[in-house]
């Protein structure tokens, strides 16, 4: 079967950005290559050597790849994406040189290819990642194993963000906590929060190709009776500040400010909310979605959480990193964590 490849040269900053234009744009897989030069701080916590660049890819640049049917006509994409990437500069998002190119290429060249790329990797003290076709033997009892197959739509776990994301949730997890993770995508973060020792775990994506691809990973880590998947945002789901009284937000009365709940309305909630595999308010929240999103809804997230609960939120571009910060504090979060990777950013908040 043949595809057509459009490949986007970027910057690092855009590309989260850019990938959501591409499957907007009806992309049936867009894969992300960023640069692999040795000037790069890498984390080597964990035993990784880098002793040659990865990739050609200059510094703070990246190679955006979205694959689209043969019949889909390619002039019309280009069209419809060439001003949306310039776009991003008006809303401090800089695209670099967006250069845009396409040619058609056999399935076998990107659904497969790029797996022997792929390796298990350990991201923390406690957790490795693995592609579901690889071998791998644990080091130690105290090693858990995240099998992940991500398919085409979804990046591999490897990510600083995600990396960033996991370390955090091994700092807070202590034993039995519930967790929601918001923009599930693969399912990564849920399933390891489940390794970690969490109860349970509610999943949210808005895509649907997101919440399929997070229930195959859940099922192939067995957890399907742990981790919650569902297509929706936090905001519909829980019932923010402008949906209290909407049915969602009657699923959840805590979230009325000044509001006790009768015995009768707590058995309901209660009922609701075993739908949801979590009850409500939660110990952490998780979120690694980009930081323009992020500060939309941080207020949601602070409601979400029980008293002294922990946010834990990263897909921060280092230049976004301040507007993160003050929308967290807006919120009346305390700041108790800043990391850093590369160029990227997450944040450990705490509900005061």
């Amino acid at each position: 079967m043949l595809w057509h490849e459009l490949t986007v040269h970027t910057t690092e900053e855009a590309q989260e950005m850019i990938s959501n234009l591409l499957y907007e744009a009806g992309a049936g897989g867009v894969s992300i290559e960023e640069s692999g030069t040795l000037n790069k701080v890498r984390d080597t916590r964990y035993g990784e050597l880098y002793d040659e660049p990865l990739n050609d890819i200059p510094e703070g640049e990246a190679v955006i790849k979205g694959y689209y049917a043969e019949a889909v006509s390619m002039d019309d994409i280009i069209q419809e994406l060439a001003p949306r990437v310039a776009e991003l500069r008006e809303f401090g998002i800089d695209p670099g040189k967006a250069l845009i190119s396409w040619k058609t290429v056999d399935e076998d060249e990107w659904a497969h290819a790029w797996k022997q790329y792929f390796k298990p990797l350990r991201v923390s003290e406690r957790l490795t990642i693995k592609p579901t076709w690889e071998e791998y033997t644990p080091e130690g009892p105290d090693e858990k194993i995240i099998e992940l197959d991500p398919g085409m739509a979804f990046g591999t776990g490897t990510h600083p963000t995600t990396a960033l994301c996991l370390r955090a949730l091994e700092k807070h997890i202590q034993g039995g906590e519930e967790v929601i993770d918001v923009g599930t995508g693969s399912g990564i973060l849920a399933v390891g929060a489940m390794l970690l020792g969490a109860k349970s775990v509610l999943a949210l994506d808005l895509d649907p190709v997101a919440v399929e691809s997070a229930r195959e990973n859940v099922a192939l880590n067995r957890l399907q009776q742990e981790i919650t998947v569902k297509e929706s945002d936090l905001l519909s789901l829980l019932g923010g500040e402008r949906a209290l009284d909407s049915a969602a937000g009657e699923m959840w009365p805590s979230a009325r400010p000044g509001h006790v709940a009768e015995p009768e309305a707590a058995s309901a909630a209660s009922s609701s909310e075993a739908g949801l595999g979590v009850t409500l308010p939660v110990k952490i929240v998780v979120a690694n979605i980009l930081a323009e999103i992020i500060v939309l809804f941080t207020d949601d997230v602070y409601r979400a959480l029980q008293p002294g609960g922990i946010y834990i939120t990263s897909g921060i571009y280092k230049d976004k990193e301040a507007l993160v910060a003050g929308a967290l504090a807006a919120s009346g979060f305390e700041i108790r964590e800043v990391s850093h990777e590369e160029d990227w950013v997450a944040f450990t908040a705490g509900k005061r």
